[in-house]
This record gives C-alpha cells, sequence and structure tokens, in this order.
C-alpha cells in the first residue's frame, strides 16, 4: 500500500498505542475483507502543535475517501488507496479524527484519537501578607493555569528547599486542565526573609515524552513579634533653654529589632535617634534642644512601629530659660591699693548670693567694694543664683579672678637662700619671684662671673659653687636677693695638702696634718702601717717615727686614702766602730781609712792632719770625695794625729784619729786554675825576715776566707815559708800565710799547722 512521501516523515507526531480503542471498529476492519486504517491511531501533540495523519485502506479501486476532523489543515497528499494530510494549531484538549473510504459501495471506517498536552508555564504563588506576625496561620496559593493533562500534573509547596505539602491529580479527566494548590502554614521566627515557591511537574513519560517543571516566582515572607507594652522612656524632667539633653527611648522584645522604626519627638520638633540594638531590645538615644519659644510644658513622644503596628510613650518636659550669673569686676587688673566693685546678676526671677551675702529680692544684683593688697592677687570671687522651676530650686554659680599688678618679692620658700646639691647629677634651678605682672629672675655672680641657668635641667659641678645675687624685675619694679650654692663631693688627698713624702728634724716639734679637699669639710686621721694607734697632735720628733702612714679622708659623700713616707733628719755623729780612734796602717796593703758617720742627709767626711808630718794633709778614706787639697797616697801618709770633720746640713762633729804604721814582707803572687807554681817577685826584703825559697806545691784547695787546712797528700816538694808571709788572690783581699793557713791580713793569726801547705 503506498503511504506518503518520504519528506513528510519527519514532521509526523504522535505516538502510536493500543489504549482499548476497539471501539472504534477496528475488530471490524480485521474480520471484513475490506479495510480503512489510520495512523497514528492515537497521538499526544503540545497544545498548538501541528500533526500529519494517515488515513489509508486497502480496498483495491476506492471509489472516494477522506479525512474527517474539526481541526485546522495545512496540506493534503493523495495517492489511489492512501491519504496524508497536516493538522495545525492542535488547541483541543481532545479530538476523534475519522478515516473513511467507500469500496464496493460500502464505507469503510477508521477513527482516531488525538490529545494535547501544556506545560507549566506558568507557576504562579499567591502575593503573601507584607508582614506576618509571628504565631498566626497564612495561606500558600499556588495555581498553574492551562496546564495539562490534569492527571499528569503534580503541585508542590516549598519554605525554601523544605517541602511543605506535595499533590498529585491522578484520576481527573482526560480534558481537565490547569491546577490549584492551597496550604496554611503557621508563621514562625525563623520563616523572616524565608523564600516561599510552588513547583509544578507534568510527568509524560508513561507517554513516550519527558517530565516538564516549572517553579513559581519565589516570595519572602516577613514576619514579626511586637510586645503589647509601650516603651520605657527617660528623659529630664527641666530642659532649659539652648541647653542640650539626652532621651532615651526603650522597647524590648522586639523581632526583628533592625527592621523596626522609632519616632521621637519634642512638641512640635522632631528629634532625630540613634538607635542600638541588643538582641530583640532597641534603645533609641537623641539630644533634646529647645528654644525660647517653646518655653513652658512640652510633649515628649516616642513611638515604635514594626509589621503595620505601633507602640507608643509619651512624657512631659518643662522648658525653661535660666540665664547664668553675670559676675563682673570694675578692673579685673588693679594696682596694689585701687579700690575695685564686684557685683553679680542673673535676670529677673533668679536670687543671687555674692561671697555668700544675698541681694535683696529676686532680680536685683549684689555688690561687694576692696581696697585691693598683693594678698588679692588671684583671689576668687563667687556667686550664686537661684530659681524656682515647678516646685524645685535650680542654681548657677559663676566664678571671676582678680588680678593685682605688685612689685617683685623672692620668698625664702619660693627663692632659698642657700642650696646644696651633690656634685655629679643632674638638678634643676629653681629661685621663683612673686609678683603681677610675672617677675622675670636672673641670677648672676656678683662680680659679673657665671650665670644660673634657672629651670633648666643641667650637671651639677664644683664651680658652680659661690654666691650668686638673683634679681627679679616687673613693670611694677624690682627685688633682689643674694642666694648661696653649696656643693658637696668626696675628699680629695692632692700632693699640695698632703704630699706623699715628709721630712721631720730629729728633736723638733712637728705633726703628721694631711689636708684634704672636700664638701662638707672632710675629717683626716692617719695611722702607721702596721699599727692603730692614730697620729695626733703635735710629736718630739724621733728616729723611731720615720716610717710609713696611711692617711684617711672621710665626709660625707665618700672617702680617700694616700699613704705618707715620713722622714726623720738629724746631724752627724761618729761612733768607735764606724770610725776607730787609732789606725795601723800595713805597709803595702793599699788600704785606705774607713771613717762611717752615723747621719740624715749622710755627712761629707774629711780627716785632715793636725801636727806633725801630716799637717794639712787629707787622710784618703773609703769613698771618701775629698779633693785634691795636699792629698796623697796612703804609702806616703806619716803617721799623726788627723781631725776628722763630719757636715750635713743639720750640723757638724768633729773626731781625732791617730795613724801609725807597720811593715810587711814581699807578697808572693799565686794564680789558678789548676796547678802552678809560686811565683815570688824580686822584692826586697824587709829587713831581718828570712829569704824567701821557690817551690812547686801540687795543693788543690784554695784559701777560704777563714783559711785552708794543709791537704793530707803533697804530689811535689813542699814550700817552706817563714811565719808572717803574705801571699795575694788575684782578684781577692789580701791574705797571710801563718801556721799552714792563710789568713785575711786584718783577721787573728792560730797556732801552727805541723804540715805544710800548698795554694794555687
Amino acid at each position: 500500500m503506498p503511504g506518503p512521501s518520504p519528506g513528510l516523515r519527519p514532521a509526523l507526531l504522535g505516538l502510536w498505542a493500543a489504549l482499548g480503542l476497539g471501539i472504534l471498529g477496528i475488530s471490524a476492519v480485521a474480520l471484513e475483507p475490506f479495510w480503512a486504517d489510520l495512523q497514528p491511531r492515537v497521538a499526544l501533540v503540545e497544545r498548538g502543535g501541528s500533526l500529519w495523519l494517515n488515513c489509508s485502506t486497502n480496498c483495491p479501486r476506492p471509489e472516494r475517501g477522506g479525512l474527517e476532523t474539526s481541526l485546522r489543515r495545512n496540506g493534503t497528499q493523495r495517492g489511489l488507496r492512501w491519504l496524508a494530510r497536516q493538522l495545525v494549531d492542535i488547541r483541543e484538549p481532545e479530538t476523534q479524527p475519522v478515516c473513511f473510504f467507500r469500496c464496493a459501495r460500502r464505507t469503510l471506517q477508521a477513527r482516531g484519537l488525538i490529545r494535547t498536552f501544556q506545560r507549566p508555564d506558568r507557576v504562579e504563588l499567591m502575593p503573601l501578607p507584607p508582614w506576618q506576625p509571628v504565631g498566626e496561620n497564612f495561606t500558600l496559593s499556588c495555581r498553574v493555569p492551562g496546564a495539562g493533562p490534569r492527571a499528569s500534573l503534580t503541585l508542590t509547596l516549598l519554605r525554601g528547599s523544605q517541602e511543605l505539602i506535595r499533590r498529585s491529580f491522578v484520576g481527573e479527566p482526560p480534558r481537565a486542565r490547569g491546577a490549584m494548590l492551597t496550604a496554611t502554614v503557621l508563621a514562625r521566627r525563623e520563616d523572616h526573609r524565608v523564600n516561599f515557591s510552588c513547583l509544578a511537574e507534568l510527568d509524560l513519560r508513561p507517554h513516550g515524552l519527558g517530565l516538564f517543571a516549572n517553579s513559581s516566582a519565589p516570595r519572602q515572607l516577613r514576619t514579626f513579634a511586637m510586645p503589647p507594652l509601650s516603651p520605657s522612656l527617660t528623659a529630664p524632667r527641666f530642659l532649659e533653654v539652648g541647653s542640650e539633653r539626652p532621651v532615651t527611648c526603650t522597647l524590648d522584645g522586639l523581632f526583628p529589632a533592625p527592621e523596626a522604626g522609632v519616632y521621637l519627638s519634642l512638641g512640635d520638633q522632631r528629634l532625630h535617634p540613634n538607635v542600638t540594638l541588643d538582641g530583640d531590645s532597641l534603645v533609641a538615644s537623641a539630644t533634646a534642644t529647645a528654644s525660647a519659644e517653646q518655653e513652658g510644658t512640652k510633649p515628649l513622644m516616642c513611638v515604635v512601629t514594626l509589621g503595620g503596628e505601633s507602640r507608643e510613650t509619651q512624657e512631659n518636659l518643662i522648658v525653661y530659660s535660666f540665664p547664668a550669673p553675670l559676675l563682673t569686676l570694675s578692673e579685673p587688673e588693679a594696682p596694689e591699693g585701687k579700690m575695685v566693685t564686684v557685683s553679680c546678676w542673673a535676670g529677673a526671677r533668679a536670687l543671687v548670693t555674692l561671697e555668700g551675702v544675698p541681694a535683696a529680692v529676686p532680680g536685683q544684683p549684689a555688690e561687694l567694694q576692696l581696697n585691693v593688697t598683693k594678698d588679692d592677687d588671684k583671689r576668687g570671687f563667687f556667686c550664686d543664683a537661684a530659681l524656682d522651676v515647678d516646685g524645685e530650686t535650680l542654681r548657677k554659680n559663676q566664678s571671676s579672678e582678680l588680678r593685682v599688678l605688685y612689685a617683685p618679692r623672692l620668698d625664702d620658700m619660693d627663692c632659698p637662700r642657700s642650696w646644696t646639691w651633690p656634685e655629679g647629677p643632674e638638678q634643676t634651678l629653681h629661685c621663683e619671684a612673686r609678683g603681677n605682672p610675672e617677675p622675670s629672675v636672673h641670677c648672676a655672680r656678683p662680680d659679673g662671673g657665671a650665670v644660673l641657668a634657672l629651670g633648666l635641667l643641667g650637671p651639677v659641678t664644683r664651680a658652680l659653687a659661690g654666691t650668686y645675687r638673683c634679681t627679679a624685675v616687673n613693670g611694677q619694679g624690682q627685688a633682689v636677693k643674694d642666694v648661696t650654692l653649696t656643693v658637696e663631693y668626696a675628699p680629695a688627698l692632692d700632693s699640695v695638702g698632703c704630699p706623699e713624702r715628709i721630712t721631720w728634724l730629729e728633736g723638733t716639734e712637728a705633726s703628721l696634718s694631711c689636708v684634704a679637699h672636700g664638701v662638707p669639710p672632710p675629717s683626716v686621721s692617719c695611722v702607721r702601717s702596721g699599727k692603730e694607734e692614730v697620729m695626733e697632735g703635735p710629736l718630739h720628733v724621733a728616729r723611731e717615727h720615720a716610717g710609713t702612714y696611711r692617711c684617711e679622708a672621710i665626709n660625707a659623700r665618700g672617702s680617700a686614702a694616700k699613704n705618707v713616707a715620713v722622714t726623720v733628719e738629724y746631724g752627724p755623729s761618729f761612733e768607735e766602730l764606724g770610725c776607730p780612734s787609732n789606725w795601723t796602717w800595713v805597709e803595702g796593703s793599699g788600704k785606705l781609712f774607713s771613717c762611717e758617720v752615723d747621719g740624715k742627709p749622710e755627712p761629707r767626711v774629711e780627716c785632715v792632719g793636725s801636727e806633725g808630718a801630716s799637717e794639712g794633709i787629707v787622710l784618703p778614706l773609703v769613698s771618701s770625695d775629698s779633693g785634691p787639697r795636699n792629698s796623697m797616697t796612703p804609702g806616703n801618709l806619716s803617721p799623726g794625729v788627723y781631725l776628722c770633720n763630719a757636715t750635713n746640713r743639720h750640723g757638724s762633729a768633729v773626731k781625732t784619729v791617730v795613724r801609725r804604721h807597720r811593715w810587711m814582707n814581699p807578697v808572693a803572687q799565686v794564680t789558678r786554675p789548676g796547678w802552678k807554681e809560686l811565683r815570688l817577685p824580686r822584692w826586697p826584703a824587709v829587713p831581718g825576715a828570712a829569704p824567701l825559697h821557690g817551690c812547686v806545691a801540687p795543693g788543690r784547695v784554695p784559701p777560704g776566707w777563714r783559711g785552708s787546712r794543709c791537704p793530707e797528700r803533697m804530689r811535689g816538694p813542699t814550700a817552706v815559708w817563714p811565719p808572717t808571709r803574705m801571699a795575694r788572690i788575684r782578684g781577692q783581699s789580701l791574705w797571710v800565710w801563718n801556721t799552714g793557713l792563710w789568713w785575711l791580713s786584718w783577721q787573728r793569726r792560730p797556732q801552727a799547722c805541723d804540715q805544710a801547705v800548698t795554694s794555687r
């Protein structure tokens, strides 16, 4: 059987379905030899859409055929046994097109079913109340006009994303379109500013189409709670003209408090409050200011509005006028001795009191006259004013200061006559003068020297100590005062007041006094090293006073210590041990006469012959610095009497010395080290002495300080020495050989040794 052209197939809409349409004659076609067929037999088309219907028959030569429907047609195509027609703008909820053919004088029919569906394009949630009281019910209503079929439609009411109620319309007639859902909801605090919406779903999946869903525009709910009580109003009872006073309006239990409105007014004047919130509490603060036109009793009103409801409260406020007292002085600055008048006034209804003395009646001024002195400078005057307002007494006061012009004064309290400061730390010098105008103060030394930097912080030095003349000057005159600055510092022991070395003269009176520098004056004590006794008072100087002393100076600022060396000087004196009265000189010894003298400073000693051959001859002395006057060598000195004179700056002493002469044998020279022969110089022998014999003596023991004994074993011939022989050891003192021992020439000689000895 021929069908519609291939170009028509994409445009055909609908689904084939066997929905129990046997009533349309399907079974009849199957039973008859010829039939008519309509495709699609059942179709579901979106409202306003189009559909191609194919009407066909198996009649070999149908006489005529057609498609009956009330729907609009857009085009038709025909064949011998078929007919295709496009239906457009299908809007009826349900329609039944009929396909028919005339065959063998019979009419063949096929009936179809076309239904439309409409998406939920319009989902409308009915408006919510502007404000909904918490705890009361409100209605949610959702409407979806035209959507259908209704039996496939489901509506859901949502609170935010929470599902409140859901309803489907299964069982509704196929032609039913559109739906509506209504619910009653209890308003809660948490519903404030929550969005409510409606969801519509058209489920055509059982018919081979999809699920079509749409939501309404959200509707925001605003809930509120308003307490039944009126606001609390805090305000002053009185308000002075031109003054500002705080006003506070408070209301608790508001929800949502941030969205509440506050209206504050004083009479016809609207105030502009500053609103602060604390949870469900609201506090509105404003400043009330009254003008002279508002004087009297005025209502103060507070109104709080929320959710279309309001709470208000009202109090009365009394506006009054009370100017401050006017306190005047005839001369605010008056010279000393001037008459000054003080007066006070505070308006027509106020009673003023000046310095404790009230005016006669309210509205009159109070006055006071005085002859000013310097003691009145900076004196304050006080005026009190009282006003009765609605049975309550209100007070105001005013004060003023009188300045008296007078010459400067330098009091000991503000400028002391003496200052005492420690050296070092920084201090501020203060010398203030009383006077009006304020005097300028200048302190300087009377001789035009240093100037004190008053009022400035600076270090204290010794150079600042002294007397200063302070002068205070202003336009009324001047004042002069001498002040003394004392700078205290720790003791110091210098070389001038306490020298390191002191010299005393034996037999005189002296005191060990060290003068220390310091303020306050230090006390000084000196103690000899190793002793505890303090040296005090004058001393009769003796040599035992010489030594080292420890001197210490102490005052309130510290201490200082110093070692002092004391030297005691005295005149010369001779001692027999140091300068013997008789002296025997051995010829050839070369020894000088030693005359030691005690004295400080060390005396100068000179011995001069006084008689005989030695007269006028200077005796050479050990360490003598005597000059060349008639000086002779010891060998040339003649025996005789010599006068030794010792002199230093403290005096002189004289002693007589007798010189005697003695001869000695020639000396032998002994050399070392090792074994040496004894060499005898060819000196003329002393008359009466035996000649010396040459010898080689192998002894190894040298002469000691007190002599050396003879060796026990001899290695060569011995030397026979006569008694009193003398030998000189090179680099050592003169030695004398006697009785087998070597002796110093001035030592006492022992008895003889029975063995011969040698020297080297």
